[in-house]
């Protein structure tokens, strides 16, 4: 079940309900989603959304958040979509993304994703995601590429 909070939990995918042939995690219960605090509060197989907070171990100097942390952010919110579109016994790994950078995370600021699906196909999906601080600015725009394996 993915990590959901104060939402109601999307439904099961068929993928879900059995072992794959290969040890695979779904997205939001892999090791780094975790360390780097991403809650989700939305998954479904056309949004899908997180939040999670500029904690200063995840910022550089001049108190703003890392670059790399809001790409994986970005990265982790859109793999889990695609992942919920996925055919039975399918998986599936980021094989492009195009970040642009607008604005700055403070330190202590959390910060929202939401991620929606440009493209669902049966050998990729394209999923652009926004990430934007409480005061609704946009801090970055994300656009990727998911291959199906």
């Amino acid at each position: 079940m993915l990590h959901i909070r104060a939402m109601t939990p999307a439904p099961v995918p068929a993928n879900d309900s059995e072992q794959p042939t290969i040890p695979y995690m779904k997205p939001a219960e892999q090791p780094f989603p975790k360390m780097i605090g991403l809650e989700f509060t939305e998954a479904t197989t056309t949004r899908v959304r997180a939040t999670l907070a500029a904690r200063p171990e995840l910022c550089r100097s001049g108190n703003a958040l890392h670059g790399g942390v809001i790409m994986s952010l970005a990265d982790i919110v859109a793999s889990c979509g695609a992942w919920l579109n996925l055919p039975e016994g399918a998986n599936t790994t980021t094989i492009e993304s195009k970040t642009n950078f607008i604005g700055a995370a403070k330190e202590g600021e959390p910060l929202f994703a939401e991620s929606v699906p440009l493209h669902v196909g049966k050998r990729s999906s394209v999923w652009q995601t926004t990430i934007t601080r409480s005061d609704g600015k946009l801090v970055a725009m994300v656009i990727q590429t998911q291959m199906v394996i």
